[in-house]
């Protein structure tokens, strides 16, 4: 099959491959890029460990071809820690508020966290449970990565993070 030149920034840097028209973006990520963590859980769009952000909206990569992704400003997982290479306040949420057990779906479930809190700085814990609705997590129960993201919350808008009494 005849491969499509394919150009795209990916966590600020471009990158220029040739891939098969019916490759999907998830494997371009991991394959063409050695960008892997971005996770293969269920290819079928429900699971969301495949989250990235895409042109300023996320997406499940493993619906994504990666020609429709040509010209597109992705970050993924790799592209979320500081500048400095210090952990981003969402990183730093899920390991202080232990919002992770196995891990796996911890790429997108960060990825998606940090789109919903550029749309929304300061959400509910109703709203940070619908803006995660899209990801599965099959450890964790939510409770603490809802902590998590509202730890990142309170971090990024400078504020101290109080956790509610049970």
């Amino acid at each position: 099959m005849p491969k499509t030149h394919v150009t795209m920034k990916v966590n600020g840097s471009e990158v220029e491959r040739l891939a098969e028209p019916r490759t999907l973006l998830v494997h371009f990520l991991r394959e063409q890029a050695q960008l892997t963590g971005t996770h293969i859980g269920c290819e079928t769009s429900h699971c969301g460990a495949c989250t990235i952000d895409i042109d300023g909206m996320s997406v499940k990569s493993c619906t994504m071809l990666a020609v429709q992704a040509n010209g597109s400003e992705i970050t993924t997982i790799e592209g979320m820690a500081n500048v400095d290479g210090s952990l981003s306040a969402l990183q730093e949420g899920f390991r202080m508020m232990h919002g992770l057990q196995c891990g796996f779906c911890t790429p997108g479930m960060i990825v998606r966290a940090h789109r919903l809190l550029q749309e929304n700085p300061s959400p509910t814990e109703t709203e940070i449970r619908a803006g995660i609705s899209g990801n599965i997590c099959r450890c964790t129960g939510y409770q603490n990565i809802v902590k998590a993201i509202q730890y990142a919350a309170a971090k990024i808008n400078g504020v101290d993070y109080k956790e509610a009494a049970e």
